[in-house]
This record gives structure tokens, sequence and C-alpha cells, in this order.
């Protein structure tokens, strides 16, 4: 048997999961149900955002708890973390644009500002923003605190994009692929790991959103037609069995407090 080397050490007490195809895959499935699942419990199940924005916060907040407790990475809890961050963050975006009325140059512009805040602060701090590194519970609080934000500013842009830059949703879709194709292609070339992962991150949130709205909203808005209820169904199904998929595939990692 090998001995366990420092990086093989890290990497068992990580509380998030590794960075491969299938993390990508789940991230912008989740992004796209952010998207699509707001709007519906909003308006299509005539919830309201006050209310949808109570229920939400409060999942989130639970499921955030347990995802603490757990002092490891579990696939199931993690991802629904994520999926209910991506939610919130959409919810949050649209209280600024369609309550209080801020322009989406100026969110995106507040978000980004935010985000490069909480970078600052977290690397400030710990002296690293490596996702392959978050192995202690500050370390995780900073990390899920930056990945509500990328959602954020991710539903900004996306909006910005689609919407006030008139680029519509097909290419939409096409303009972010090209973006995180490009940031992936200079990965390759050498570029900071760190940098391209979080650069890949925050697009994906415009790909998923603009994916979202791509595939739910009807032709007459330049849409695909299947509906909110059908497009948020449908990517939840995926996510949910590519998670049960890693759970039984990965041996459970040690606890650490």
């Amino acid at each position: 048997m090998h001995p366990m080397t420092a990086t093989d050490s890290v990497l068992v007490r990580n509380r998030v999961p590794e960075v491969t195809l299938v993390f990508w895959i789940i991230k912008v499935l989740s992004t796209t149900v952010g998207e699509t699942g707001a709007d519906y419990l909003a308006v299509n199940a005539g919830l309201g955002p006050l209310v949808t924005d109570a229920i939400m916060g409060t999942l989130l907040a639970l499921a955030l708890a347990l995802q603490l407790r757990n002092g490891r990475y579990v696939p199931w809890t993690y991802w629904l973390t994520v999926v209910l961050l991506s939610v919130v963050g959409t919810q949050l975006t649209d209280f600024l644009t369609d309550k209080l009325g801020v322009s989406l140059y100026a969110s995106t512009a507040v978000f980004s500002a935010a985000l490069a805040v909480a970078f600052a602060v977290w690397y400030s701090c710990e002296r690293t923003l490596s996702i392959q590194s978050i192995v202690t519970r500050r370390r995780e609080l900073f990390y899920w605190v930056v990945i509500l934000l990328t959602f954020a500013l991710g539903t900004a842009a996306g909006d910005l994009a689609t919407e006030a830059l008139g680029l519509g949703f097909r290419i939409g879709v096409m303009v972010f692929c090209g973006l995180i194709f490009a940031i992936f292609a200079a990965y390759r070339f050498g570029a900071n790991p760190v940098l391209t992962f979080w650069l890949a991150y925050i697009l994906t949130r415009p790909l998923g959103a603009s994916l979202g709205d791509l595939l739910s909203q009807s032709t007459e808005y330049g849409g695909i037609g299947w509906g909110n209820i059908n497009t948020s169904a449908a990517f939840l199904a995926v996510i949910a069995a590519l998670v049960i998929s890693i759970s039984r595939s990965r041996t459970p990692a040690p606890i650490i407090p």
C-alpha cells in the first residue's frame, strides 16, 4: 500500500468536490434550475416573490447548516445547497431589478464589487482561494459566501447580456459557452488554475440562466417553450441521477471537526 501524501490528505479532508466534468455538468444544471425554479415558484405557482424568498431562504439555511455540520463532502447535501443558493441568488438579483428598480448595469457592478471584496477578505485571511483546500469551517464559510455572490452576479450579468444588450437567449448561450471555452483553453496553456476556475464558475451562472430561459420561455419570446416546471423537473431529475451515481461510487471520507 502506498503511503498517503500531503495532497491526498487534503483531498480526503476537503469539504467540497473535486473539479471534474461531472462537477461542471451538475453546476450548469443547478444554475438553470435556479433560473427556472425561482420563476416557477414566484409566477407559475402564484406564491409571489416575498413568500418564495421566505421559503427558499429557510430551506437554504437548513441545507447550509446540515452541510456545515457534516464537516466533509457529502454529495447530496453539497449539491442541494448549491441548487438552493442558485435559486436565492436569482431571487436576490430579481428583487433588486423588479422591486427596487435597480438597473442591470448597476446590479452587475455592485455584485462584481461585492465579489471582489469577498475574494480579497478570503485571501487576506487564508492566503489561498483554491477550492482544493477547503478543509476548515472558516474556509467553507468564505466559499459559500462567494458562491452566493457568483450566482447573484451571474444572474445580473446574464440578464444584462440577453435582455438589456439584446443578445437573446440563443446568442447568449453561444457567447457564454465561447467565453468558458476560451478560459479552458487559457487554463490548458498554463493560466493560473485558481483564477480560471473562478472565472469559469462565474460564467456558468449566466450560461445556465440563458439556457434555462431558452428552454422554458415561449417561442413568442425567443424560447423553445418547455415551460418552467418541465425544464426544472427535467434538470432536477438529471442532477439527482448524477448525485446518486457519485454517492454510490465514492468512498466516504472521515468527518473532520
